[in-house]
């Protein structure tokens, strides 16, 4: 049976405090969409103590819609929502593993939790955690079902993370998705990017800095040691070089590939809004999310919207409002 009360503390860390072999999954990385979530689950996943699993997505999405039981009790049916859940594929769990944590387990926190031991198991490390940037929005969730939960919420300037769901997104695909991608993918980015980032933030202010740490990805890219050195002790680990060279013997020197598919190593520079996003797609994303960009400490480049994108904004604003309405934690 999983402990979920405190857990044994088995070791000290590099600050002197100790972690839990049990505690599992021990962190969770969650962004925005296209914000460095798997640059960051790359860099983490290749320390030695810590294994990082990749866009998994199961944890809500099998879940009974049953309010206000988010850890029900195991069943069959439950047990193989999860296993044929389309992506639990990349937890890369054998049968025997996944029948191994069922047996084990008499609720759904159980069974997850025996889950990604399976997966320290598998890969010979101590600690577990998972990168889906959907999470952001179920941090309420994660919390109420692995109160030890360390959350690692990564943040990149919206209008960056715009220029790279611009190239990624589709009809079936994050943002590409809503109707309005066609008219104003632009502004569809913005509206998309705060309302992430939003959920997030507003969930943190429950938890203490025990739980939850903020990392921006413009500090990641540039200074990754030192970045990389403090989630370490927050994560109560030791630092390791192999972070750093999480790319080393995967990186890819092929034509048309995307940083992510050529396993670049942490890079500045790869998208940048001042020189690669017109002057009206700028002055649209900060109309709409502007507030967010300053309340972050990134600087604006427009100021005060035209009267043509000031109109503009609004009729988006408000279809993102009818859209979102019964799933919206806050507006600017």
């Amino acid at each position: 049976m999983v402990i979920t009360s405190q857990p044994q503390h088995d070791r000290p860390s590099r600050s002197g405090t100790h972690t839990s072999k049990s505690a599992a999954p021990y962190l969770v990385v969650v962004g925005c969409p296209r914000s460095g979530t798997t640059l960051l689950q790359r860099m983490l996943d290749a320390h030695p103590e810590l294994a990082v699993t990749n866009d998994t997505h199961f944890i809500p999405k099998v879940l009974p819609n049953a309010v206000g039981e988010p850890n029900p009790l195991l069943t069959e049916q439950l047990v193989r929502a999860v296993r044929t859940y389309k992506r639990f594929y990349r937890m890369k769990l054998s049968d025997d593993a996944v029948d191994a944590a069922a047996q084990r387990s008499s609720d759904y926190r159980e069974f997850v939790s025996a889950l990604y031991q399976e997966v320290g198991r598998a890969r010979g490390k101590r600690l577990t955690g998972e990168k889906t940037p959907d999470y952001v929005r179920h941090l309420k969730l994660l919390r109420q079902l692995f109160p030890w939960i360390k959350i690692i919420h990564i943040i990149r300037d919206g209008r960056d993370v715009a220029l790279s769901a611009l190239e990624w997104a589709g009809p079936t695909k994050g943002p590409g998705k809503l109707a309005l991608w066609a008219q104003e993918p632009v502004a569809v980015c913005a509206l998309w990017w705060q309302w992430n980032v939003r959920f997030g933030l507003r969930d943190a202010a429950a938890l203490g800095p025990q739980s939850y740490r903020r990392v921006r990805y413009e500090d990641l890219v540039a200074r990754p040691e030192p970045v990389l050195g403090d989630l370490c002790d927050f994560l109560q680990l030791s630092f390791d070089a192999h972070m750093l060279n999480f790319h080393e013997g995967k990186t890819k020197h092929k034509a048309g590939l995307s940083p992510k598919s050529a396993w670049l190593p942490a890079t500045p520079g790869l998208r940048n809004w001042r020189t690669q996003m017109s002057c009206r797609d700028q002055e649209l994303f900060e109309a709409l999310a502007g507030d967010l960009l300053l309340e972050l400490g990134y600087e604006l480049a427009v100021g005060k919207p035209s009267v043509e994108i000031a109109e503009v904004a609004a009729r988006c604003r408000a279809w993102w409002l009818q859209e979102k309405e019964l799933d919206q934690p806050v507006t600017s």
